[in-house]
């Protein structure tokens, strides 16, 4: 028995499929890579430091645009595969796709093309060798109602769930935030025939140090510390009343690993398609008492002078950071239960509050 997967670098040695027999994988597995977005090199760097780690890998591709990036690669993970080009290579991708058996796209959750691009070549996949499609989206997708109203520092009362909820989630307004690229995704559900079959794993406010090659830490927490840092003085956007979840990095790498286990294993324990809808999260706190402690953080290590903090509005927290206010002003709950219940997932990293003081010295050296 053999088979393919799409993920980053792996080849698989050994899979039981039977009680006492094991079966002998080739496994391919192709990421989207970019090195344009910030918090998707974080993801894919990391992801893909814990699968050449935690499987042997030979036959992992990863998607890179420039030589800098391919060289890195390939002097940190020998053996990785290193396909050149980028989002827009539509016919690269449609042929790495059909290549490949298992596909994560972790570059930019609001690029159609490529989505599409790969989602065309799973498509040549047949009924005896299907493709599996693990998507990275956000949960900024959640935020439509406070983007709609312009509200901002109020808290909101309704939490989405992966379980109870998946239904909802597969189906959200079209006007939310990278709903675009999800709804591409969503729409192949149908399709008949279907040769190939969809996830989407959808982080929340990420924290942690990753461990991969190029960027080492997300936006939302370090951005809101940088600002903290260079006026002085901190901030809480509105009454601060408003609520994230959020989860580690390396947490997050464990569910995708996870996820991939199962697709390898032709579909295990997980579900995709209509239900293939995954949050990854461990834990909620609302934005004034993130701005509250990074502030304490900063003022007891000598780096701003008070520890009082300012009553931002819309516009002037639109002047810091033109994504200011749905970074730190707007409500995303999302409750992860599907991963637990179905893979076993649990994280298990420090929680955010944990990290903080880590934060504001990480962004302190990188003003000096």
């Amino acid at each position: 028995m053999t088979g393919k997967a799409v993920f980053s670098n792996c080849d698989w040695q050994s899979i039981e499929v039977a009680k006492r027999n094991v079966a002998v994988f080739n496994y391919k597995a192709f990421h989207r890579l970019s090195t344009k977005h910030r918090r998707h090199r974080l993801y894919w760097g990391d992801f893909l430091y814990e699968v050449y780690r935690a499987r042997p890998a030979k036959d992992i591709s990863v998607l890179i645009r420039s030589d800098a990036a391919a060289a890195s690669i390939q002097e940190a993970y020998p053996g990785v595969r290193v396909v050149r080009g980028n989002l827009d290579s539509g016919d690269l991708l449609r042929d790495e796709a059909q290549r490949a058996d298992v596909v994560l796209h972790f570059a930019n959750c609001d690029h159609e093309n490529s989505a599409r691009a790969l989602l065309e070549g799973l498509a040549r996949h047949t009924e005896d060798r299907p493709g599996w499609y693990i998507h990275t989206s956000g949960t900024g997708i959640l935020t439509f109602e406070d983007g709609r109203a312009k509200t901002y520092g109020i808290r909101r009362e309704r939490v989405f769930n992966d379980w109870s909820g998946v239904g909802e989630l597969i189906s959200l307004p079209d006007d939310s935030f990278h709903r675009n690229v999800d709804s591409i995704v969503t729409a192949t559900i149908g399709d008949v025939p279907k040769t190939f079959k969809t996830a989407i794993v959808c982080p929340c406010c990420i924290y942690g140090e990753g461990r991969g090659p190029g960027n080492r830490s997300s936006t939302q927490v370090y951005t809101l510390a940088t600002q903290i840092l260079q006026r002085g003085k901190g901030f809480v956007v509105g009454k601060g009343e408003n609520v994230w979840h959020y989860v580690h990095i390396r947490d997050l790498s464990k569910l995708f690993l996870l996820l991939t286990d199962t697709a390898i294993s032709g579909g295990g324990n997980a579900t995709w398609d209509s239900e293939g809808y995954y949050f990854a999260e461990s834990g909620n706190i609302t934005w004034g008492e993130i701005s509250q402690k990074v502030t304490q953080a900063a003022f007891a290590k000598g780096y701003i002078e008070t520890a009082y903090l300012d009553v931002l509005d819309w516009d002037t927290t639109e002047e810091l950071d033109p994504k200011g206010p749905y970074r730190w002003g707007s409500n995303s709950r999302g409750q992860a239960i599907r991963g637990n219940k179905l893979l076993g997932w649990k994280p298990e990293q420090p929680t955010l509050l944990e990290c903080i003081g880590d934060i504001v010295d990480l962004q302190k050296s990188q003003l000096e």
